[in-house]
């Protein structure tokens, strides 16, 4: 393998990473906040790239039409909190889980009967032509997503770190009672979790639909593969599961580019369980469980 298409690899991998990385921090927003295990984060990301490429048919310029469907994107995810996920708080782990899974069976069946079976695409966000880096190609789209995860990460810092919601939200995942002990009600922050959450889905599936087709069923796959990164990086680590996510999007571009894109998962998935075995806590987590 010469320079440059290991160079071409990592540029692929670091892409396809960056949004598995931003699927990963929302599973980590709500399992931190309310211990679930959200498979329906996935779907979020159908919803955003779809009802943007919806919009857009509809007349609304771009720009707006991407603000328009991370809005309602949000606020699904807030109804699906309020609807579903809190009147099963009290019930198990499991339970929990299973509806999960039932909601992102439930929202692909909603986005096959209201936009078919016929991909979808978006034109790209940033329209200017390709660079070439020592043999390498980059599409100004894939910079494009750097951008948006280093902004996000600053904005999601900013926020958990510099706001009074942001640290009622850390509050609430280190120690609910204390803080229902406290005044910060504890029911509301599942709300924000959710929404935040779902929100960040949307922000994902738009920016990678220019780079690939959007179907109703292109959440459950990067829906998974966000999972994957958040335990791969650590479940407790912000900064842990952002390094899991490009660390597993690497993985799979080097194994489709090596061998073939038909071992790519299986290489991806037998990673995890290697991980699982020796480090079940996450390679990017401190022993200690401390957050980073």
């Amino acid at each position: 393998m010469d320079f440059s298409n290991f160079l071409q690899f990592l540029i692929t991998g670091l892409t396809i990473g960056s949004i598995y990385a931003l699927l990963a921090i929302g599973f980590l927003t709500i399992y931190n906040t309310t211990g679930i295990l959200n498979f329906a984060q996935g779907e979020f990301v159908m919803i955003g790239a779809l009802t943007t490429i919806s919009l857009i048919s509809f007349g609304l310029p771009k720009f707006a039409a991407i603000i328009l469907a991370i809005i309602i994107t949000a606020l699904i995810g807030l109804l699906i909190e309020k609807a579903v996920i809190r009147p099963a708080k009290n019930t198990s782990i499991v339970t929990l889980i299973v509806i999960t899974i039932g909601l992102s069976i439930m929202l692909k069946g909603l986005g096959l009967i209201i936009w078919g079976t016929y991909p979808k695409t978006l034109t790209p966000i940033i329209n200017i032509p390709p660079i070439s880096i020592m043999g390498a190609v980059i599409n100004p789209q894939s910079l494009f997503i750097f951008a948006v995860l280093i902004l996000l990460l600053l904005a999601l810092y900013f926020f958990f770190d510099k706001t009074f919601i942001g640290a009622a939200l850390k509050a609430s995942e280190r120690n609910p009672r204390a803080a229902s002990l406290m005044g910060i009600n504890t029911a509301t922050m599942s709300a924000i979790a959710f929404t935040l959450a779902a929100a960040l889905g949307a922000i994902s599936g738009i920016i990678i639909t220019p780079l690939t087709d959007a179907t109703y069923e292109m959440g459950f796959l990067i829906g998974i593969k966000g999972f994957v990164a958040m335990v791969i990086g650590g479940m407790n680590s912000v900064s842990g599961v952002v390094m899991g996510g490009l660390l597993l999007g690497v993985i799979e571009a080097f194994s489709a580019g090596l061998f073939s894109s038909t071992f790519s998962d299986a290489i991806t998935f037998g990673f995890l369980l290697l991980v699982l075995f020796f480090r079940p806590i996450g390679l990017f987590a401190r022993a200690s469980g401390e957050r980073v």
